[in-house]
């Protein structure tokens, strides 16, 4: 499929994982990408292996950019539009949960802050920066939000944050509506990503899903590539759950493990 060739998506927490996934699918798709991301040699290192070097005017360029700091965003989704001409969408990724004392009483204002500020106030910040751009010719937004936002799985800042995106894709998707640009939320499950590296592994949590697996980055990239598209042309200030099915009864799963089920039989 080409249903990108043209535009330019400007890809944000695009050096590893779910973000990198999204660059890569939407490059495939004949997308110019934008690899925005703090760790800019990983990015420039996705931009390499989807054959553009970085600086040799391909479909690909890594910039340096820190969703935290409203003037570095500013920076890279000017010198995207600069480079390129256009922006035909923003696929905010960056962020995630802050190590922080496990009980809401044992954070401190400094904790929760910091934690809303990367996954709440940084997005908006990218949204800001790339919105003048995207309303010139229409456009899509899609943020990467998450279950926890949705239904309580726990880490009261990091849920309330990403709840707070799918109020922020209803109040911008009627706001900006009237200039073409769509606006929506993702919220993924457990997804196989390098966080897990030190928790265990994701595979322990997947007898909770009822598909008998946690998702892989390409689940997730495969979702923003579609409210990104012309193929969600009439889909705008929704949040869309790619969750294996785990919202529709964790609990009731748990229950089910608790009574003597193996993990196996939970897989089938």
């Amino acid at each position: 499929m080409d249903r990108f060739a043209g535009r330019v998506a400007f890809v944000t927490g695009a050096a590893h994982g779910i973000g990198a996934a999204a660059a890569r699918r939407l490059h495939a798709e004949g997308a110019t990408v934008v690899l925005a991301d703090v760790d800019t040699a990983a990015a420039d290192g996705v931009a390499r292996s989807l054959g553009d070097a970085s600086g040799d005017g391909g479909r690909a360029l890594a910039v340096a950019c820190d969703i935290t700091d409203a003037a570095s965003v500013d920076a890279a989704v000017g010198a995207a539009a600069g480079r390129f001409g256009r922006l035909d969408a923003l696929v905010n990724v960056a962020g995630g949960a802050r190590p922080h004392p496990g009980l809401l009483d044992g954070m401190t204002d400094d904790d929760w802050a910091g934690t809303v500020d990367l996954n709440l106030a940084g997005p908006v910040r990218c949204v800001r920066a790339a919105a003048p751009h995207l309303a010139r010719q229409g456009g899509a937004i899609v943020l990467v939000g998450s279950v926890n936002g949705l239904q309580s799985f726990g880490d009261e800042a990091y849920s309330a944050a990403k709840a707070g995106l799918s109020s922020l894709a209803q109040n911008l998707a009627v706001r900006l509506g009237p200039s073409g640009v769509r606006v929506n939320v993702v919220a993924p499950g457990t997804i196989r990503t390098r966080v897990w590296d030190t928790q265990g592994g994701p595979d322990r949590l997947a007898p909770l899903y009822p598909l008998g697996r946690v998702g892989e980055p390409e689940d997730i990239a495969a979702a923003i590539a579609y409210l990104a598209s012309d193929d969600a042309a009439w889909v705008t200030g929704v949040t869309l759950p790619v969750d294996g099915g785990v919202l529709a009864g964790p609990l009731a799963r748990l229950t089910r493990l608790e009574e003597g089920e193996t993990g196996q039989e939970a897989a089938g």
